[in-house]
């Protein structure tokens, strides 16, 4: 299942490559002819160019699955050349950014580690005619700054999560939540969910809260942790 939903992300990459194009004023800027530039260059055989910044591949089943299927679309035989940057640290994606931006990319695809600090580098990225397109996870910038979002709503999951645990209608909920790299929209929206409900009802509780940074055997210490201090838990 996470594989075909990588796997039509992707595809809508491809198409949101070829078609996607916003309304802008018609008083021409440096950032259009530039565009207009490598169009007239794209129409001639040449390939496109298409940074990807993305989470460690290893992070999870679903980012596994995500990396390959983009390797397996974004290749020169269906007209890409593509160059992939992986880091779970928002200060070294926007370094890999800057090199893409400077490397003179047609398209930069990235998933965010954090959800914060983007705004210059995407002006950058404007400036030169450089079209973003966010995927999996959104960023705290002005919209104007990228060209496409295809990502997941958090905040859903997490009241999704809550919701269905809610409902198995436990007498007292002590909770280990283990969370993703902080910072992140994943780590901020699903987190959101479950802080609203310990705040609002009296039977639930954190135990511990701590980021595992989507790391398993971390994951593992943070319990063992817990187990440890002999404190009572009933909900990971």
């Amino acid at each position: 299942m996470k594989k075909v939903v990588a796997l039509i992300m992707a595809s809508v990459f491809a198409f949101s490559l070829a078609g996607c194009k916003k309304s802008e004023d018609k008083k021409e800027t440096q950032a259009e002819s530039k565009t207009e530039s490598k169009a007239e260059e794209q129409k001639s055989g040449e390939l496109i160019k298409v940074g990807i910044i993305n989470n460690d591949p290893n992070e999870s089943g679903y980012r596994t699955a995500n990396d390959a299927d983009l390797k397996k679309m974004f290749t020169k035989e269906n007209g890409y050349d593509a160059s992939f940057s992986y880091s779970l640290k928002n200060d070294e994606q926007i370094q890999y950014a800057k090199t893409f931006i400077q490397n003179e990319v047609d398209y930069l695809l990235l998933s965010a580690a954090d959800t914060a600090g983007w705004d210059s580098v995407l002006q950058d990225a404007k400036a030169a005619g450089v079209k973003v397109i966010l995927f999996d996870r959104t960023i705290d910038a002005d919209p104007s700054l990228y060209e496409a979002s295809i990502v997941s709503d958090m905040n859903k999951e997490g009241d999704t999560a809550v919701n269905w645990l809610a409902g198995q209608n436990l007498p007292e909920y002590n909770v280990i939540h283990i969370q993703g790299v902080m910072g992140s929209a994943a780590q901020q929206g699903r987190s959101g969910a479950l802080d609203k409900k310990v705040a609002a009802e009296a039977n639930w509780k954190i135990v511990k809260q701590q980021t595992a940074e989507w790391n398993a055997e971390k994951a593992q210490q943070i319990v063992q942790s817990v187990i440890d201090s002999g404190e009572k838990f009933n909900v990971i």
